[in-house]
């Protein structure tokens, strides 16, 4: 089965899915809200079966070579001094002496662009107004007034999936909030920061500090409470308002990390969420990745199950004989993977997630049969 498919949605998962459907002799387009390739943004993991996923792509060497170069993290009370360190782990990558790889969400995002053919359709600045899913195709129209024929949709635009919002029922039974906010920003490196992690957590409150791959930025997360009520997600000035409200009480360097967050322009804000959804398909529409199954950031697998979710969805999308098939493999084969590392969330935890809990969930599924189907 081959047809032309629309993806929502350029991070990893969509880029990902974009490749697999490419080479299997798929048309493909992909729509973007952002103007641009967006730079900035977390560190990420790839771990487990994702690295089998990743080898497949031909890509494992120059993720290798991406890869951050942390030797370790200090822990830090609030006014800025060391209270803890280990160069055995950092909290965003784990165990250090393990074959997974941590590499930045946009080095990743460049590296899968590159791997592309000059046959996927790019459009940026724009996003899906309305579709009409119909038994021949799906007419779709942007809001620029676009207006195509798909014969699949597929939605990789993250937790607040606007494709799951425009097509599946119950939208609040569906999001499961944490209760926690994390906010991610970049600042220039004026601590002179270099292959080290620092980190700071009391109870609900929390952040952690590291170096680009250049050493030339610091990338920062903090995380605490989620406001009531919640920020408007267009609110950029009240949300960097309520991140340095938050931070107010940190001394040493934070104060200067926080006047320069008042300025970049690299600054997200997610109320985190998981998102539980009994079906990730509705007639030719499919979601993949946070779109469907978000397991949140405190799981540390999200990029792990974009790539896995992207790899068998195309899979199945090309080996089956019609599309509603390929949809319940699909679902078949992901959703006890997924189901497991949703459950790795625990917000009472202490401390990053147990390295048996992990290791079961990064390797809870199977890809042999699709994995040799590739060489």
């Amino acid at each position: 089965m081959k047809g032309n498919v629309l993806i929502s949605g350029a991070g990893v998962t969509g880029l990902a899915l974009a490749f697999w459907l490419d080479r299997a002799g798929w048309t493909v387009t992909l729509v973007e809200r952002s103007a641009e390739f967006r730079r900035g943004g977390q560190a990420v993991d790839i771990r487990g079966v994702a690295l089998d996923v990743v080898r497949a792509m031909g890509l494992l060497d120059d993720v290798h070579a991406l890869r951050t170069q942390l030797k370790g993290m200090s822990m830090l009370d609030a006014d800025g001094h060391e209270i803890h360190r280990t160069d055995e782990r950092t909290y965003s990558a784990g165990r250090l002496d393990s074959e997974d790889i941590e590499i930045f969400r946009d080095d990743l995002c460049a590296l899968l662009m590159r791997a592309l053919s000059e046959r996927v359709e790019f459009i940026y600045d724009d996003s899906i107004h309305a579709m009409n899913d119909r038994d021949d195709g799906v007419n779709v129209e942007f809001a620029s007034g676009l207006a195509r024929r798909f014969d699949l949709v597929a939605g990789a635009d993250g937790i607040y999936s606007n494709v799951r919002k425009l097509c599946f029922d119950a939208e609040t039974e569906i999001v499961f909030p944490l209760g926690v906010v994390l906010a991610l920003f970049s600042t220039p490196n004026s601590i002179g920061l270099k292959d080290w992690q620092i980190g700071h957590r009391v109870e609900s409150f929390g952040y952690v500090i590291y170096p680009s791959l250049d050493q030339r930025e610091l990338r920062i997360g903090v995380g605490f409470e989620a406001p009531e009520p919640p920020l408007s997600r267009g609110d950029i000035d009240a949300q960097k308002q309520v991140v340095a409200e938050h931070c107010a009480h940190l001394k040493g360097d934070f104060p200067q990390f926080i006047d320069a967050m008042k300025t970049t322009e690299q600054f997200y804000y997610n109320e985190l969420a998981q998102i539980r959804i009994p079906s990730w398909s509705v007639g030719r529409v499919v979601l993949a990745g946070d779109a469907g199954y978000c397991a949140s950031p405190f799981s540390g697998q999200g990029t792990s199950l974009g790539l896995v979710g992207a790899f068998v969805l195309a899979h199945a999308l090309t080996h089956a004989h019609d599309f509603a098939a390929a949809f319940a493999a699909y679902e078949t084969r992901m959703r006890p993977y997924v189901d497991l590392n949703q459950a790795l969330v625990d917000l009472d935890r202490q401390g990053p997630v147990p390295d048996e809990l992990l290791d079961e969930a990064k390797n809870g599924i199977d890809l042999a049969d699709l994995l040799s189907a590739q060489t």
